[in-house]
């Protein structure tokens, strides 16, 4: 698979290379692995979209796995807190994963808020390096409709003060510049949202 970028933190740590390369991963697999990194605020639609596209793909023979933040937390992320740290490291985790599976020629689709910036280019960047592709959806919604939406109550909590360094209410949340994909949940229907994440996905599996 893909070689190592990032040195470890202990030099007898070494990275061992896989005799199989991508192409023949994308022979058995019967197609070239990709992640789709949905990002956008609490509420925007990114799981939503992202268990539909998921199921489109699958339906359709193009094996694919959702990798959802809330869904990583009660495993690989658990742990893992929410201030600016924390943040990145899930996202690491999360974009470590995803390279693998996308490595290995299954469609990784990964739905976090993941709000910085340069967390989602550094995923980005490992994914470049192993000449993996990575396709960067926003899922834009303003956060007065997203905040409307509030499915799990946060916002309120947020604004309550019950909850401290919320995205969109007292944390930033730094759109991308330059992402792939944009998907307005707020203005297109979920299933046209879902067609255009997917025919972006099948141009480049």
């Amino acid at each position: 698979m893909q070689e190592s970028v990032d040195p470890p933190a202990d030099p007898n740590v070494r990275w061992h290379a896989s005799a199989a390369d991508a192409a023949l991963r994308a022979r058995c697999a019967g197609q070239r692995g990709v992640t789709a990194w949905l990002t956008g605020l609490s509420g925007s639609g990114k799981s939503t979209v992202a268990v539909d596209v998921e199921h489109r793909l699958l339906q359709v023979g193009c094996l694919a796995c959702c990798l959802d933040g809330d869904n990583l937390r009660h495993g690989l992320n658990a742990g893992v807190g929410f201030d600016a740290a924390g943040r990145q490291e899930a996202v690491r985790r999360a974009g470590e994963a995803a390279l693998l599976m996308a490595g290995s020629g299954v469609v990784a689709i990964v739905g976090m808020i993941s709000p910085y910036r340069a967390d989602r280019d550094r995923v980005r960047a490992r994914h470049l390096a192993a000449g993996i592709p990575f396709i960067e959806v926003h899922v834009d919604a303003p956060l007065a409709i997203a905040e409307g939406r509030d499915p799990k109550g946060l916002y309120a909590k947020a604004r309550a003060g019950e909850i401290k360094g919320f995205t969109g209410i007292d944390d930033p949340y730094e759109a991308p510049l330059s992402a792939e994909v944009v998907l307005h949940t707020a203005e297109h229907s979920l299933a046209a949202c879902v067609a255009e994440l997917e025919a972006a996905i099948l141009r480049v599996s």
